[in-house]
């Protein structure tokens, strides 16, 4: 069974950080490329960031660059943890973040429930 547990969600205040974990496991998912995106109330889910599977190549949104980073961590066959690290967050970065996973540049098929992010201005 594949499974994608988002953690490190929170409230942080306006130009503070918080580093986001994707625990993937039950496929090898260190052959998958991951992805965060991001839902604000209101809003159609948008892509924040993404990874290739050996971490060589990354992608952000223009929202996002400069100030968020992804990366993986792939030691463990069995498993794969993606990060977010967010620095300089915004009121407006204030979202449900998902991890997502696919194979190669198809589309994302397994997705996380999602972690709360709250920035306070």
């Amino acid at each position: 069974q594949v499974q994608l547990a988002e953690s490190g969600g929170g409230l942080v205040q306006a130009g503070g950080s918080l580093r986001l974990s994707c625990a993937a496991s039950g496929r090898t998912f260190s052959r998958f490329s991951m992805g965060w995106f991001r839902q604000a109330p209101g809003k159609e889910r948008e892509f924040v960031a993404g990874i290739n599977w050996s971490g060589g190549m990354t992608d952000y949104a223009d929202s996002v660059k400069g100030r968020f980073t992804i990366s993986r961590d792939n030691r463990d066959n069995a498993k794969s943890t993606v990060y977010l690290q967010m620095n300089g967050l915004k009121p407006e970065d204030t979202a449900v973040y998902y991890c997502a996973a696919r194979i190669g540049g198809g589309p994302y098929n397994y997705w996380g429930q999602g972690t709360q992010v709250t920035v306070s201005s």
